[in-house]
């Protein structure tokens, strides 16, 4: 069952006597908060004056709280108000939602007081009633006119309401109060809205009105990417940079809105930016990590150096290029860069550790990388570095302890837990235990049923015992929960293709996945593999070929090779093979093909 976050009953009771009698001041300022926002402030104390040199001085805050507490409706506390604010809080703390928004409404119209309210405005959006959170907001914005909170609330409600003409003038409002923060925020209002031209037709009369305004002209370059509009984006953006040259937020926009087409593009105009803005650290950081993802390695390192001289002790800059220096197989540097950063207080010091061990483990260093899985206690990392310790365990010969070690570990949320699951069946897996490992992943799946990774994880052990069935029924559930999973119609195809002689279903089921990743290395030469299964020799052996230019995988090998043998090139075929021997000795699947076809 469902609980309101509810105010505790005292503060309920609380805020019923502040719907004051004539002549009755509360005792002391008492604010009641609930986790979306401040729910009521009760009566505050009459204003004080403060002594100064034998004057007395009034007090701005004091006043000011006054001035409000005057505003405020002289409400008699009837006994029909106490029981219903009761009946809305006792309803809320048991779960009945609906009475509890329904009574907080009512309370809020009979009243008219703001606290009241802004409570009702925050049940009804607990309770998902838009038009009960919509009336209450408006009783809220009308009873507390001073209020940008109460706008802006009633704002975004119109807004979701697609109510664009009725906020329009409230967002004016808003924006007279102070335009250039009001523009940056403004698309986290209009930034989940479907109607994108609607949206930046908006932020577009908007920022007319604010014409050297660099926020403005941000705030339209958001709604025009949002709208897929990416040249009226990068114009409004350009108009942005014209009016505060240098401007990172701007640039920055203006780089993801580039890498959407064109990964190069926006490596050049950040170049160019840097070239005139060369103290500009987060667009120099974006542009080191986007060289990176686009594997020039030693300019990401130029980049990275500056950066650590610019900014030193910086943790994300040391990080960042310890991680690459471990990708550009700089084991000694990545060393000292990782170990750098732990001094330098990152926000994540666990990531840290995590990364650590997995550069012991490239060094061949086990213990000292299990020691360093063993420092992570939490966060995202923290179930990842479980596993590879009972990786570790395992591969000493500990397997006992490896699964005592996944056991007793408990995870932060679902996602660890089920993660924790696949380390457990994995350790099976990997010491031949199929049978333990599909029982653990099926027990897995009575708790989470719905989990399309222990489904794949299933049936693949389930391939392993020749459970067909399963393994069919387990990756049809995930292509109806993960409707995009390549490797989801991989595997069935190729299951297909290669134990039964539903060929003609297993190509279409490849032929989706190839569609959903058309240069996929394994889907390819799933394709191939099942156009040999059909005859067809000469398309087989173009996609093996294919497949095994983008990875020199044994298996894809394993296939290219039988292609190349039935078609009489025996002679490639053994080459081929012996190649990938010597670097894949126990290949099951390439000594399989070996057996079959040289004895």
């Amino acid at each position: 069952m469902t609980h309101l976050n509810v105010l505790p009953l005292c503060a309920a009771l609380a805020l019923a006597t502040a719907c004051s009698q004539p002549g009755v001041k509360a005792s002391q300022p008492m604010v009641a908060e609930t986790q979306a926002a401040p729910a009521v402030v009760a009566e505050t104390q009459a204003p004080q004056s403060a002594v100064v040199a034998g004057e007395a001085v009034a007090d701005p805050v004091a006043e000011a709280a006054a001035k409000a507490q005057a505003a405020l409706p002289r409400q008699p506390l009837t006994p029909e108000i106490l029981f219903k604010f009761l009946v809305a809080e006792v309803a809320g703390q048991r779960g009945a939602i609906g009475v509890a928004n329904s009574t907080y409404l009512d309370l809020a119209r009979q009243t008219r007081d703001p606290r009241v309210a802004r409570r009702a405005v925050e049940v009804a959006m607990f309770a998902r009633d838009q038009a009960g959170a919509l009336e209450a907001t408006r009783l809220w914005a009308a009873t507390e006119q001073d209020s940008e909170r109460a706008q802006q609330t009633l704002a975004a409600l119109l807004l979701g309401e697609g109510r664009f003409d009725e906020a329009e003038p409230l967002l004016k409002t808003l924006l007279k109060q102070d335009a250039a923060n009001g523009f940056l925020h403004l698309s986290a209002l209009t930034g989940k809205l479907r109607d994108t031209q609607t949206v930046l037709e908006l932020v577009e009369r908007l920022a007319a009105d604010y014409p050297e305004l660099p926020e403005a002209r941000f705030a339209v370059a958001q709604a025009a990417a949002s709208a897929g509009r990416f040249d009226a984006a990068v114009a409004a953006l350009q108009q942005a940079d014209s009016l505060r040259p240098g401007w990172e937020p701007a640039a920055l926009l203006r780089v993801q809105i580039l890498g959407r087409t064109s990964r190069a593009d926006a490596l050049a105009f950040m170049r160019s930016f840097l070239a005139t803005h060369a103290d500009a650290r987060e667009v120099r950081l974006t542009y080191a990590r986007t060289l990176v993802n686009a594997n020039q390695f030693a300019e990401a390192r130029v980049e990275f150096t500056r950066l650590m001289g610019d900014f030193p002790r910086n943790a994300e800059v040391s990080l960042a290029a310890g991680l690459l220096s471990m990708q550009m197989g700089d084991f000694d540097a990545a060393r000292d860069l990782l170990a750098r950063t732990l001094e330098y207080n990152p926000r994540d010091p666990d990531t840290v550790r995590y990364y650590q061990g997995q550069l012991a483990e490239q060094m061949k260093q086990p213990e000292t990388a299990a020691a360093f899985y063993a420092e992570v206690k939490a966060g995202n990392y923290m179930v990842p570095a479980r596993a590879r310790q009972a990786a570790l365990l395992a591969q000493a010969g500990r397997h006992d302890d490896a699964r005592a070690l996944l056991a007793a570990t408990q995870g932060e949320n679902d996602g660890q837990n089920v993660r924790l699951i696949q380390a457990q069946a994995e350790l099976m897996r990997d010491s031949k235990a199929h049978a333990a490992g599909f029982d653990i992943l099926s027990n897995g799946l009575k708790r989470y049923p719905d989990s399309a990774d222990l489904l794949y994880d299933r049936a693949m052990a389930a391939e392993k015992l020749g459970k067909l069935d399963v393994l069919e029924a387990d990756l049809r559930r995930v292509i109806t929960l993960r409707p995009g999973d390549a490797q989801a119609y991989n595997a069935l195809g190729y299951t297909l293709a290669d134990r039964t002689d539903r060929l003609a279903e297993a190509i279409a089921l490849l032929d989706k996945a190839l569609a959903l990743a058309p240069e996929d290395p394994f889907i390819l030469d799933s394709v191939g593999w099942a156009q040999y299964r059909s005859g067809d020799l000469t398309r087989a052996q173009e996609y093996l070929e294919r497949a095994y230019k983008a990875r020199p995988d044994p298996e894809i090998a394993a296939h290219l090779g039988e292609v190349l043998w039935a078609r009489g090139q025996r002679d490639e075929a053994g080459k081929l093979w012996q190649t990938s021997l010597q670097t894949h000795p126990q290949n099951e699947v390439l000594l399989e093909t070996l057996r079959r076809l040289k004895p």
